[in-house]
């Protein structure tokens, strides 16, 4: 450990849920979530080390189980990460990682599966972002089966706007342009993977504090959005899916190796 990794660089909020532990034993947890995520891009495997020692002594924390997931899909180990994240989503009560929990499943090769759990939630009830991410996970499944026009049909939500880039715009963009290709429309695939080249100009002028915080695109403007401004949506009526094959969304979750009945000071 870094003698520089100090436990006040670890968010504020992910801080504030280890205080159920012991002072000595959160400060532990904490350098080794700090490290987790610095070295996340660089050295995944070393990053998922980090996560399961903190895991070893704060099992029942829920941004331990996040940052274990997390580690885990990185380094894909799916069947991990699912678990992970499913107990992450019972103690946290929140479903900001199902789109990963769909490409899990997707990742042990099992997309009926992973279409259903997809389904297995309102997307109304998820934030705009996760929201997005949701439908790029389906839209991998349903061409994990084949189904191209329907991994198209994933994909046209409001979000697909050609005149604004929010944080999720360009991956958004790249996913429709990778259906688009595989459909066999090569040129309307070009288009859309020019709007996600220039929706990231856009998003790095605005994060950067340039002038230009539109920049033109096609025959239209690109606009910066904050995320949080965009209104949910109105309802759209529900579009027919391809059928897949009837599969249980949850399985009996094993007893996890990193988790512990006692978070005490351990060693």
């Amino acid at each position: 450990m870094p003698d520089d990794v100090e436990p006040r660089d670890l968010d504020k909020v992910a801080r504030g849920e280890l205080k159920t532990l012991s002072k000595d034993n959160a400060d532990w947890v904490a350098r080794h979530l700090v490290m987790a995520g610095r070295l996340i891009e660089e050295d995944p495997e070393e990053a998922h080390k980090h996560a399961l020692s903190a895991g070893r002594r704060a099992g029942r924390i829920g941004v331990v189980r996040e940052t274990i997931a997390i580690t885990a899909y990185t380094v894909g180990d799916y069947a991990m990460a699912l678990r992970e994240l499913r107990t992450y989503r019972r103690i946290s009560g929140r479903e900001d990682h199902l789109p990963l929990m769909v490409d899990s499943e997707r990742g042990l090769e099992r997309p009926e599966r992973a279409l259903e759990l997809g389904r297995s939630v309102d997307p109304a009830t998820l934030d705009v972002p996760v929201r997005v991410q949701l439908a790029i996970a389906m839209s991998g499944a349903r061409l994990d089966l084949g189904q191209a026009e329907a991994a198209l049909r994933e994909l046209e939500i409001p979000q697909l706007d050609r005149s604004k880039a929010f944080s999720y715009s360009p991956d958004l963009f790249d996913a429709y342009a990778t259906v688009l290709d595989d459909l066999g429309r090569e040129t309307e695939a070009d288009e859309w993977r020019a709007l996600s080249e220039r929706a990231s100009d856009a998003i790095d002028r605005h994060l950067q504090g340039d002038d230009g915080e539109t920049i033109e695109i096609v025959e239209e403007d690109l606009e910066w959005e904050d995320d949080s401004a965009e209104e949910a949506p109105a309802e759209e009526a529900p579009v027919e899916e391809a059928p897949v094959e009837e599969a249980p969304v949850e399985e009996p979750v094993p007893a996890d190796a990193t988790s512990t009945d006692d978070e005490g000071d351990r060693g």
